[in-house]
């Protein structure tokens, strides 16, 4: 099965690198031209750093009487609010605004600083609608940490998310890559992308020795599209919540479940 009814469980070694939750809207235009001090103001007891990037976007090719020309449009300013630790991270831009931590441990822990942000912002841009809602649970699971080094993915993760190393005849070492990715519709509004395989830690930190354990990515983003009214927000991420769950439940096998040590 693809998902599972298996109760939420607390997991004391958990393998989760990170999770990030977009909300998309139409532009707002005073986002690039104003400074969004009166929305720091807010929020910033909980993000007191404050870095701004400019996101490049991709350059735009046009031909002009049989010649080719590339123009590069204007950089977009994200306002990066960061929390005193690192570890939480809040971006604003004219087109989404967005949180995320490579430190959870729980829904109620993210929603709760979650709240305020979203709040504020929906106070003071007043968003006509919201086109995406999104979250996204990147998980890594490790065997060295979980203490199942030589345990084969099969014993691990469930068919559906194993590609050819569900075949008794495929060894992990003499394959390069195996990867199933698929987009599918978990009710009438809500769908998940999903990529699961084996890969790698890429380490951002500059002189970090580089992690050479192949890990097994489960990369779940979950989402809801259309002209949704900004008052379902809160209520759309509940349901999200609630499908990411039961993904991850159904992509565990016992083994890995009990290893992972569910209070």
């Amino acid at each position: 099965m693809l998902r599972s009814n298996h109760p939420r469980e607390h997991f004391n070694t958990p393998q989760l690198r990170e999770v990030i939750c977009q909300i998309r809207f139409p532009a707002i235009l005073s986002i690039d031209t104003k400074e969004p001090a009166d929305f720091q103001e807010t929020i910033r007891a909980a993000f007191p750093r404050y870095v701004l990037h400019q996101d490049r976007q991709p350059p735009k090719l046009t031909v002009v009487n049989g010649s080719t020309q590339v123009t590069n449009p204007p950089t977009i300013p994200n306002h990066n609010f960061i929390s005193a630790d690192n570890k939480w991270k809040l971006n604003l831009t004219r087109d989404f605004i967005s949180l995320s931590t490579l430190a959870y441990t729980s829904w109620e822990d993210f929603g709760q600083r979650l709240d305020l942000p979203l709040a504020q912002f929906l106070k003071l841009y007043q968003p006509a609608f919201l086109q995406r809602i999104g979250l996204r649970y990147i998980n890594m699971i490790s065997r060295q940490a979980l203490e199942l080094e030589g345990e084969p993915w099969s014993e691990l993760i469930e068919e559906p998310y194993l590609g050819i190393f569900s075949q008794e005849d495929v060894s992990e070492t003499a394959t390069r890559q195996s990867t199933v990715d698929f987009d599918t519709a978990l009710d009438s509004s809500c769908r998940a992308k999903v990529h699961a395989g084996p890969g790698m830690v890429k380490q951002n930190t500059p002189n970090a020795p580089a992690d050479k354990e192949v890990k097994f990515v489960l990369d779940f983003d979950l989402y809801m599209a259309g002209e949704i009214q900004p008052m379902l927000a809160a209520g759309a991420l509940e349901t999200l919540h609630g499908h990411a769950t039961s993904l991850f439940q159904g992509a565990v096998t016992d083994k890995l479940r009990r290893a992972m040590d569910p209070d």
